[in-house]
């Protein structure tokens, strides 16, 4: 029998676990900074930003007056972005945990599927921003705009699928849901600005808190690959 040396496996697992929670961590920083540094410039009504953000609009919003076929295209296209959606979506994948007894990885989706929300309307709160308005009208929305709490809920929904998908897929199947997931959050976010409820630096904002705030849980739950609150691949 052919001797493995001990050491081997043990430097591999060694190397890679500290450099993916550097990433990680890196990631949970930057996400922070995004949400942080967008908000200081809606509050300070930093001129760049606000300039950049009214361009953005003028230049997408679908109009008052869109056909109504576009009008429902576009409601249909945002709706991911809906805490209702999000809520649906989670329940039978938490009552399949439930039935598998994965306690703690029941706990860590549903917290992070139903902290985005709360956060996001604090945020809203707290920056205090008004919807976008047009010439014509726009759609007059009385609920606060940063940061957007449909981006916010997409981007979180995508991370916690990918997150507890992980370890399930192989290398095609993963770079498939990354992709896929990509084209969701930024068509989600898009919608918002379509429609004319959102400005560009809302949505960004929304989905650094939706990805900083899954990964932050998925961290303190161990729910990343290899953790205790992570998925394991059937043998």
């Amino acid at each position: 029998m052919v001797n493995v040396p001990r050491e081997s496996a043990p430097r591999v697992t060694r190397t890679r676990i500290p450099g993916v929670m550097a990433a990680v961590w890196a990631s949970i920083a930057l996400c922070v900074a995004v949400v942080a540094l967008l908000g200081v410039g809606v509050r300070s009504r930093f001129d760049p930003q606000l300039q950049l953000d009214a361009e953005v609009s003028e230049a997408l919003y679908a109009g008052d007056h869109r056909a109504a076929a576009l009008d429902w295209l576009l409601e249909v296209l945002t709706a991911p972005g809906l805490s209702a959606f999000r809520f649906v979506l989670a329940l039978p994948v938490l009552a399949l945990l439930v039935g598998r007894r994965a306690w703690r990885t029941a706990l860590w989706v549903l917290t992070a599927v139903v902290l985005v929300g709360p956060l996001t309307a604090a945020l809203k709160e707290y920056f205090g921003r008004v919807r976008p308005a047009f010439e014509e009208g726009g759609a007059r929305y009385d609920s606060l705009s940063y940061p957007s709490g449909h981006s916010s809920g997409i981007a979180a929904l995508v991370a916690v699928a990918l997150i507890l998908a992980w370890p399930l897929l192989g290398a095609v199947a993963r770079r498939a849901w990354v992709a896929a997931g990509v084209v969701l959050v930024l068509l989600v976010g898009l919608t918002r600005i379509w429609l004319g409820v959102h400005f560009l630096s809302d949505v960004v904002g929304g989905w650094a808190v939706g990805v900083g705030l899954t990964l932050l849980i998925a961290v303190l739950f161990g729910a990343l690959p290899g953790g205790p609150a992570a998925l394991r691949p059937p043998r």
